[in-house]
């Protein structure tokens, strides 16, 4: 036993460990935290992790998100295995974030001519002279995990590294084994309390877990529901629990560079950033608690935001209400382009003049999807008259 106040190297995580960074993380700012281990190379549940998470990138549901398909020297998938891009690596500690805001769903009745942005990227911080600034989950949610870092350092001696949705794994599949939650069938880590407006950050660590502690594990509750699977517009939800990412909303308004699939965007509605639809639909969000954390409080002119305010943004005016946000790595150009697809799905044609104009621009990409926009708004016009 070591003496008070002297740092243990490379202990084991206890009962008594897990819980002092359960209370940690809630200091921090985060409601729930877990540790899993990382499955040792040649294991049954790593070939079984890695096998699925090849096949899906081999059967192309990665999209052109290739940082999901980059590979060590020897071939290997590096966010198929923790171990393999750390050695080290013998656990992750897991820690939820509740983003919740009190604001309508994206299948609410909304305001005629307007836009949704995806909840998360809501987030702003206020300052004191009361108007709010914008910030990124990634960033407030690195600052947190940092702190814990810090405070674990100052107990024991141990490796890390702090990821939000940068590191070699996948996030939802660690906090599953932590005990945060199950993967529901959208894919989503769902908490019975929380529901699934959950951001996840994770500390890769190489501190072992004690051999008599076992996470315990959340049951699957979704029992024979489909809501999410029955409400994605491109049914980008090819089965329970399996996305074909290509197709999501989410990445094409945000990961999916130049053209959209035209047979994609008369589903994509009014989405301009992200999705929210298939959690929207989710039962266990409709008791979701809402989320009150510095730093994420919602900027409420971008909660059903109108295109045409959108459209007006020019790169100072884009930069001005977006840098420092969730929006910034998306820019300007893919936002447009996503507004003149929300326009055309509007069928108003008093959006005819801006795409008028933009189909007339150098932007070949945002002419493209104003001319399918201005066909659309059409299309609609004459089946009216007649």
């Amino acid at each position: 036993m070591s003496a008070v106040g002297e740092k243990i190297s490379q202990a084991a995580w206890t009962s008594e460990l897990i819980r002092w960074l359960q209370a940690e993380a809630r200091e921090a700012g985060f409601d729930a935290a877990g540790v899993a281990s990382v499955p040792e190379d040649g294991s049954e549940p790593a070939q079984r992790d890695a096998a699925r998470f090849a096949a899906w990138v081999e059967a192309g549901r990665a999209g052109e998100m290739e940082y999901l398909k980059r590979r060590s020297e020897d071939g290997t998938l590096l966010r198929s295995s923790v171990r393999a891009a750390m050695p080290w690596a013998r656990s992750v500690v897991v820690c939820a974030l509740n983003y919740n805001a009190k604001a309508p769903t994206s299948i609410a009745p909304a305001p005629s001519g307007t836009g949704w942005i995806a909840r998360y990227a809501w987030s702003g911080r206020t300052q004191e002279n009361g108007a709010k600034i914008p910030t990124d989950y990634h960033e407030e949610l690195l600052t947190r995990l940092r702190k814990i870092e810090e405070a674990l350092l100052q107990r024991v001696s141990f490796e890390a590294r702090c990821y939000v949705d940068t590191g070699p794994l996948v996030e939802r599949s660690a906090a599953a084994r932590a005990g945060l939650g199950w993967i529901g069938k959208n894919t989503c880590v769902i908490n019975e309390q929380l529901g699934s407006w959950l951001l996840l950050g994770v500390i890769v660590t190489s501190i072992p877990i004690a051999s008599d502690v076992v996470p315990e594990l959340a049951a699957d509750r979704c029992g024979s529901c489909t809501r999410c699977l029955d409400a994605c517009p491109t049914q980008a939800l090819v089965a329970p629990r399996q996305m074909d990412a290509s197709r999501c909303i989410a990445y094409l308004t945000i990961e999916k560079k130049g053209g959209i699939e035209e047979e994609l965007r008369e589903s994509m509605g009014r989405q301009v950033f992200g999705c929210d639809i298939c959690q929207d639909v989710c039962p266990w969000n409709r008791r979701a608690p809402i989320a009150q954390k510095e730093g994420m409080e919602p900027r409420q002119e971008l909660v059903n935001p109108e295109l045409a305010w959108l459209a007006s943004l020019d790169a100072a005016s884009f930069r001005s209400y977006f840098k420092g946000s969730p929006l910034e790595r998306t820019r300007k150009k893919r936002l447009h382009r996503n507004v003149a697809i929300a326009m055309g799905n509007s069928l108003d044609s008093g959006f005819l003049p801006r795409l008028e104009e933009w189909s007339a621009g150098e932007d070949e990409v945002l002419a493209e999807s104003a001319r399918w926009a201005i066909r659309r708004i059409r299309q609609q016009e004459d089946s009216d008259s007649h």
